[in-house]
């Protein structure tokens, strides 16, 4: 399992694909043992899902909701509001992310 730099709550930048340039925060990130980490942006990638009726939704049809995307196609958003890449950096004896464009903690 690959080690995973974006965390949920963070605010991320689509790079790559059909939502590229879209902003969002991180809902959920999926880690799966022999695959790619994914994750679930608030707004991107929205799909039509077909709901059968149940208890909680009793009228059933279409709803839309978010899908995942690759871990590989979002970076992470500095104070300026660009793309940057995270670094780590010791303070005492806690591990702090670091935004590499702007050098300052994420």
């Amino acid at each position: 399992m690959a080690k995973v730099k974006i965390k949920r709550g963070d605010n991320v930048i689509v790079t790559t694909g059909k939502n590229k340039g879209s902003k969002g925060e991180v809902l959920e990130v999926i880690k799966k043992e022999n695959a790619d980490a994914r994750v679930i942006v608030a707004g991107v990638n929205v799909v039509k899902k077909h709901v059968k009726p149940s208890a909680s939704n009793p009228q059933g049809g279409i709803v839309e909701k978010e899908a995942s995307i690759n871990i590989s196609n979002v970076s992470l958003v500095d104070a300026n509001g660009k793309a940057t890449k995270v670094a780590y950096k010791l303070e005492g004896d806690k591990k702090v992310r670091i935004a590499k464009t702007t050098g300052k903690e994420i």
